[in-house]
């Protein structure tokens, strides 16, 4: 049986099945101006700390958002009420977006540094050390593998060495400006409030099909969230860190709000 729908749920899923709408129908990319660019990237501006969180990359991106979000949602808005489930669900997915861009700052500043070093000092064996401190980010980029040969090949060749430059200055360039949009930093706080509130709630597992506590489930989420994102295996695009800063935010709001109040609804 689905929960009944909440005023704030509701208006929450309108807007951001709508805006995926928009930009679908129009073919409009909103994320280019409103995703939550690196906080020293050219492209950054401070709202997108808050306009990030209503944007979607596809159907399947917005539709397991909202999808949570719908189960999940009506619940702890009925138990903390519409204005403080309202606050909770900004504050969780702006709070996601801020840990998301600490732990961004020091894997693409290190680039940086590591990228500007190599425009000023070009040669076969820095770039093999460049493309080895930063694997994960270059491995991505097929040419990565061609320019090294070429280096090593030809050494002194001036247009090799420009290439190189060009091709390093570009992958930073790409990096730095990937915006990172979804509702998910807020999404998985809900999940954190859910499993922190309900703990003993059985949730029926889709895939695969058993019952779990909701406790063992957001635990279990929760450290695979953690571990995918220190792993972070090479062509994966997702933010595990804001998932990861959501819960975390979820976490300490809900135990202040209990500190302060035994009746904090």
């Amino acid at each position: 049986m689905f929960p009944r729908l909440t005023p704030v749920v509701k208006n929450l899923l309108i807007i951001n099945i709508g805006l995926y709408l928009v930009q679908s129908v129009f073919h409009i990319d909103l994320g280019q101006w409103f995703g939550l660019r690196y906080i020293f990237a050219e492209t950054f501006r401070p709202w997108q700390f808050f306009t990030y969180m209503f944007l979607h990359a596809s159907w399947m991106h917005v539709l397991s958002n909202m999808f949570a979000l719908f189960i999940f949602g009506p619940l702890l808005e009925q138990f903390f009420g519409p204005r403080r489930f309202l606050f909770f669900y900004m504050v969780t997915g702006i709070g996601s977006g801020f840990l998301y861009s600490a732990t961004q700052y020091f894997e693409i500043h290190k680039l940086q540094v590591e990228t500007e070093n190599y425009i000023r000092h070009p040669g076969a064996d820095n770039y093999s050390d460049l493309v080895a401190s930063n694997h994960k980010i270059f491995s991505a980029f097929p040419a990565t593998d061609q320019i090294e040969s070429d280096l090593y090949d030809h050494p002194d060749d001036q247009q090799a060495l420009e290439q190189s430059v060009h091709f390093v200055s570009q992958v930073y360039h790409l990096i730095s400006n990937i915006p990172m949009i979804g509702a998910s930093g807020a999404v998985f706080g809900i999940l954190m409030a859910f499993g922190m509130l309900f703990p003993n709630t059985v949730l029926m597992l889709l895939f695969p099909p058993i019952p779990i506590k909701a406790k063992y489930f957001v635990a279990i989420y929760g450290f695979f969230e953690l571990y995918a994102g220190l792993q972070r295996s090479p062509g994966d695009n997702v933010a595990h860190f804001a998932h990861v800063g959501g819960m975390l935010i979820a976490f300490l709001l809900i135990r202040y709000w209990q500190k302060k109040s035994r009746r904090f609804y």
